[in-house]
Parts: structure tokens; sequence; C-alpha cells
């Protein structure tokens, strides 16, 4: 069973080093050192660089990919229309359990990010910087960063930074969160999408982009577009940061070129000859089977062609002897977990899923992947924030990736397999359950009479099955949620209901009762 990944694991290179640039040398590299190894940096104003970004094709690298040059040019015309000055935003909110670059590049090459940032700060003539973090490592290292370059939150600054520390969440990283808790409200996405190039942090037109990003952007100023196209591919240049992790015998964050053959990094992490799949871009990624790992190049045009995506970078391989289902399983139920509880399709929709996909490794037949198929669908582009999407982008794939394992599960009596647990996920105690009660709903079948009455009192997780006694959901109950839980406690009429803590998932699940599926109707009343 895998640990959780460290702050800071061990660094490796394909090729010349570019983002890694001085890691051989110290483990962090201060302004003395950082300029010692990477030089002093020009400025670059105005629709110079955003012509930079567009020569080297700089997209983001925090899952979404969006152009950069679009962004800048976006916030740079907004400022222009309103007459205000714009702010900049790093994003180093990293809390996915399988993501780790970010978190390496702020504790060993702060200024690297923090060049690129106020490269762009001074071609927008923003006058205010917000990095966004969620680690005590990476606010440490970024704090003494800001003290060493003089930089300061105070009133009359010519330039006015500060770090931003976040809850470690999973939804702290979208942009709509950090602009909200940048604002002093809570990091939690707001519920309305406002396009931050518009109306970002205080009202005012903000370019908020991953810290990988304006460190590829620093880098870029200094070699010039045409040596920085020199490596990787033509449409995709430079390199990348990835994190690997699963199935490896060394967890570690690569620096590699575009172009560089997928199998080529798994064995340099030391991942299984012949991987059962990969999972590409994390937990809102999706999965590549072993074939097709073995024929993908690292680059974003070549991941997606065969079903993946290089989305924040993560890649994780599993090997043949675990369940790719039940691994499946415990992701599912902790991206549940991670929910903010603020609309319908996160609220309920995806611990109904995390709830159908325990079903259907338990014996569930075809009615169970009928139904998880259906609410899975039912999240899609719905939700408040991008939460829903991914996962359920991430279960659909699985469904996709595994017809094998599939099918022995829903026709026969399962692959045989035990969940080994190789997907890395927070430690027992230390696992956000963000709006999660960290309860779930029990019934003891020995008193239960099939009264129904808990159903109708708390639909959302208990539906009553087709022999009429009730069928609850296998996941933890939303705090939103917790009242009416207690409430179908004290009014069952057998005393059969009950609430326990929610136990760590286990390595091979036992036999759950069916899930509480919500239909549109009810995702859709829940929507905030």
């Amino acid at each position: 069973m895998n640990a959780p990944l460290p702050d800071v694991p061990e660094v490796r290179v394909v090729g010349l080093p570019q983002l890694t640039s001085g890691f051989d040398l110290v483990e962090r590299l201060d302004l003395s050192m950082h300029l010692k190894v990477h030089g002093p940096l020009e400025p670059v104003v105005g629709e110079r660089l955003a012509a930079l970004a567009d020569e080297i094709t700089l997209r983001g690298r925090g899952g979404a990919g969006f152009p950069f040059a679009r962004k800048l040019r976006a916030v740079a015309q907004s400022a222009i229309e309103r007459g205000v000055r714009p702010v900049v935003v790093i994003n180093g909110s990293e809390d996915e359990p399988a993501c780790r670059k970010d978190t390496v590049l702020i504790n060993r090459s702060p200024h690297l990010i923090l060049d690129g940032a106020l490269l762009a700060a001074e071609a927008l003539g923003a006058r205010s910087l917000v990095v966004g973090v969620t680690r005590d490592s990476t606010e440490a290292s970024m704090t003494a960063a800001l003290a060493e370059r003089g930089l300061t939150n105070r009133r009359g600054a010519a330039l006015r930074a500060r770090v931003q520390r976040n809850p470690q969440r999973m939804v702290t990283g979208e942009a709509s969160a950090l602009v909200r808790s940048a604002d002093g409200g809570p990091a939690l996405p707001p519920g309305r999408r406002v396009r931050a190039a518009e109306s970002g942090v205080g009202g005012a037109p903000t370019l908020l982009s991953n810290a990988e990003t304006f460190a590829q952007l620093a880098v870029a100023a200094r070699i010039g577009p045409a040596r920085y196209r020199n490596t990787g591919l033509f449409d995709e240049p430079g390199t990348v940061l990835l994190t690997l992790s699963g199935a490896v015998a060394r967890p570690m964050v690569v620096e590699a070129p575009t172009g560089v053959p997928l199998r080529y990094v798994l064995q340099l992490a030391g991942a299984p000859p012949l991987p059962q799949g990969v999972l590409t871009g994390g937990y809102h990624g999706s999965w590549l089977d072993g074939l097709s790992a073995h024929d993908a190049v690292v680059s974003r045009a070549s991941l997606e062609g065969l079903g993946g995506t290089l989305g924040a970078g993560a890649i994780l391989p599993i090997g043949p002897e675990t369940c790719p289902l039940g691994e499946a399983l415990r992701v599912a139920q902790w991206l549940a977990d991670e929910s903010s509880g603020q609309c319908g399709p996160c609220r309920l929709g995806l611990p109904a899923a995390a709830g159908g996909l325990a079903d259907l490794l338990n014996g569930g037949g075809p009615a169970a992947l009928a139904a998880l198929r259906e609410v899975t669908q039912a999240v899609k582009g719905r939700g408040a924030c991008k939460h829903p999407d991914g996962s359920a982008r991430f279960l659909a794939s699985t469904l996709s990736a595994f017809p094998d394992d599939l099918a022995a599960h829903v026709l026969g009596g399962g692959c045989g397999r035990a969940t080994s647990a190789v997907l890395p996920l927070p430690a027992t105690g230390e696992q956000s359950l963000g709006s999660s009660s960290g309860e779930k709903l029990a019934v003891d079948w020995t008193l239960c009479q099939g009264h129904g009455l808990c159903a109708d009192i708390v639909p959302e997780l208990i539906r009553l099955g087709p022999d009429g006694f009730p069928a609850v959901a296998d996941a933890a109950v939303p705090l939103a949620l917790r009242g009416h839980a207690q409430r179908a406690v004290r009014r069952c009429p057998a005393l059969a209901l009950r609430l326990e803590r929610s136990a760590a998932p286990p390595a091979q699940p036992t036999r759950p009762a069916l899930p509480g599926l919500p239909g549109r109707k009810a995702l859709d009343s829940g929507r905030s």
C-alpha cells in the first residue's frame, strides 16, 4: 500500500534541465543562487511578452491548458477598457494527492516562478501580486522568497505582494476559489462562473495562472524563443514537469522534453514493464490501457489522441496484481468527500457515483452498471465548478479503459484480485473530508421492517428497493444532510437505522447495499 507522497519527492531530469537547473547544487535556490544559476532577467514589456508566449506555444500547466498569450491579452484589454490596474495571481494550490510538481518548484526554485509573474505584472502595469498556497512548506518558501526580493504588502509599495494560505482541499485550486479567498472569503468556488480576466481579485482584471506556467515564461524570456523551441516537439516545445507515483519503485518529479516516450519516463521511476493501466492527468484525468501507454509520448496531443490527458502532469501506473476498479473506488470515495457541498451534482451526485461503483464491484450486475453510468452522465457540465466534471471524467474513463475487469464484475463473480491501494491518498486521519460529516448511514437488517419512512426523510441518501426495503448510499453523509440523516435515525419505528463513523476504505470492500442514485430532477433541485 502506498504512503502519501512527501511534499518534495526525488527529482530527476531527462536531457538538459531548464526548470530544475541548479537542483543538483542546492536544496533551495535563494535569490543569490538563483541569479548565479539562471542569470539576470530583462523586462519584456507590453505586447512583446504575449508574442513570446505565442512563439513558444505556452499553455497553462495547471490542467486546463489554456493559451497563456490569450489570457494575458484578455486581462490587458479589460484593464484598458475599465481604466483599472490588474492583479497577477500565482496558483500554487496543489492539493491533489498525486501531484507534487508545483510544490517542488515552489520549495526549490521559487524565484523562477516569481520571475515569470513579475514579468507579467510589469507588462500589464499591475500593482498587486498574490501567491496562493496550501502547504506549510510552500508558504514558508514563498514568504522567504518575497522577503529576499524586498517585496511586501505594505500600502504605498510599487508592487504589493503577499502569500495567500488556504486550506488543503481539492477545490481550493479552482481559480474562482482562489480569487474568492484572496478577497477575504472562503476558499470555495462561488457558485457562478465569472472570468478572472474580467473580474477577479477585488473586482479587477486578474491574470491567474499555474506556478509552472510562470516558471516556463521566465525560462523562455531568458533564453529566447528560438532556443526554447530547440527542446521538445515542434508544436509543443519545451519541457514539462511530471509527478510519477502509483505502482512505482521511486515516486518522483521528472522534468522531461515533450516527445519523450512515456514508457521511458515510467521505467525511470521503476514502474512495471507492462502496466495494467496508466492514469494520466491525476484524479480528474483519464486512464490509458497498457498498450496505449506503451505507444504514447509525453505531449498533450499524443495523450489526448490515445484517450488520456496531460492535465496537471500526474502519471500513475498500476500493475497487474491489483483490481483497477477497486483502485478507482478508493479515488471516487475521496473525490466525493472533497466536494464543497454547494451544488446538487457535487453534493449528491458524487457520493451516489461512488456508491454505484461500490455496488458494481460487489455483484450489483448490469443494473448497477446502468445506474452508475446514468449518475455519472447526470453530473457533467452542471456543477458550480469543475470538480464534478473532472470526477465524472475519471469514472467514465475507468469504465472504458478496463473492459475485461468490468465484464468480470458485472457478469461474473469479480476479477479475483484484491485492491492493493497503490494510488496515493491522504493518510487516515489526515484526509480532508470537505463538506462530509465523516459518518455513514447503516441499517441493522435484523431489525428493519421496511417501513420506508427513512427514504421519505432523506431521499438523497436512501431509496426504497424493489423489495420495499431501504437501499443506502455507500458514501459519507454530507454535512448539509446530516440533520436530515439524524432525523431519519430518530424516526425509524424499528430502531434499525443508525449513523456510524466512516472507516478508511478497505482493501477489498465488502458488499454494500444499493446506492441511492438521485435522478436529474433531484440533482437540479440541489444546485446552488
